[in-house]
């Protein structure tokens, strides 16, 4: 039986959250101290997760995308990998993260039957590396790439959030780098998931702000239909690289979204921008059987507002913020 929410979108996309701990400190996700950490009680086990996310899958869920905070801090990532590809349904498995532990971890996790890397990489200057993640860790990403590329991960998509005054001036040399390096470029629009609730839309870099600073140089052919993908592709004319924009914003895909979330600490979530989750720790941990927990997700899905709202008058940002969800 598929996962149908009440607006008949089917549900296909599953985001893994193993952890809100990071060892960045990123402007636009965490404040730079006096973080209120999820107790390590509180994270779902390991088999915990595999246990939540066989019962998904026999429901038709079909991607498993493993995130954070940052999910390679998480000391049995590996095992975890190796125990979802071994589900009946074989899900494809990707996963979120800054890279800056893929250096020693990218040909385990590769070996372990992880399909696909999502890699956050903003700036190519190491001063405004530091300026926006409060850390001097340009060269341990790089390094991580580079050892991504080696182990056979392909594609390797790389997400960019670009700040007003900061670091948007690096549209082209960001997409120059990429197509130098065979890699897919993926900016996003910032988002009001920040820790201090500091987001402002006019200080957000827009989609066609993004995409005239890229035309200036690229000649960009739209890809054809995205379907449940969140990016807008297109490809640079001349190369055989893709580049895409996540334009959540100010041209959201919510009729179209696919995606549920099960945070770390075991709560799913129908939205990113959910006001409301349901606990599934507690049950798990208090003996229910499979039965209990679908009919909680099922009852959580059936919830999904149509859309995020950030544009109504009344939008209200989650109290988590993105660290705490999962991207």
């Amino acid at each position: 039986m598929p996962l149908v929410d009440g607006f008949g979108r089917v549900h296909k996309d599953l985001r893994v959250s193993l952890t809100d701990k990071c060892n960045l400190r990123c402007t636009y996700c965490m404040p730079e101290e006096g973080i209120d950490w999820i107790s390590k009680a509180m994270h779902l086990t390991l088999e915990e997760i595999i246990r939540v996310v066989k019962i998904l899958c026999a429901e038709g869920i079909e991607e498993i995308r493993l995130t954070g905070g940052e999910p390679l801090l998480r000391p049995d990532v590996v095992e975890l990998v190796k125990a979802l590809n071994k589900i009946e349904s074989k899900p494809a498995i990707s996963m979120t993260t800054n890279a800056t532990r893929l250096d020693v971890l990218a040909q385990d996790l590769f070996d372990a039957g992880l399909s696909r890397l999502n890699i956050s990489l903003d700036t190519l200057d190491r001063e405004k590396f530091k300026e926006l993640s409060r850390r001097d860790g340009l060269e341990e990403t790089l390094s991580g790439i580079n050892a991504s590329i080696k182990a056979g991960f392909e594609p390797i998509k790389i997400n960019a959030v670009l700040m007003r005054g900061i670091n948007d001036d690096e549209a082209l040399p960001l997409l120059d780098w990429a197509i130098e390096n065979n890699l897919q470029l993926r900016f996003i629009e910032q988002m009001p998931l920040d820790a201090q609730h500091a987001w402002d839309r006019k200080q957000m870099i827009s989609r066609e702000e993004i995409y005239q600073a890229l035309s200036k140089k690229y000649v960009l052919e739209p890809v054809g239909n995205r379907g449940a993908d969140p990016a807008e592709l297109f490809e640079v004319k001349g190369t055989v690289v893709k580049v895409g924009i996540i334009a959540s914003v100010t041209e959201p895909f919510c009729g179209n979204c696919d995606r549920l979330r099960l945070t770390s600490d075991g709560q799913i979530r129908n939205c990113l921008f959910a006001t409301e989750e349901s606990d599934l720790r507690i049950p798990l941990r208090n003996g229910a059987d499979d039965q209990i927990l679908k009919e909680i997700i099922l009852n959580n899905l059936a919830a999904k507002k149509k859309g995020h709202g950030i544009d109504d008058s009344n939008f209200v940002q989650p109290i988590r913020p993105m660290s705490a969800i999962g991207g």
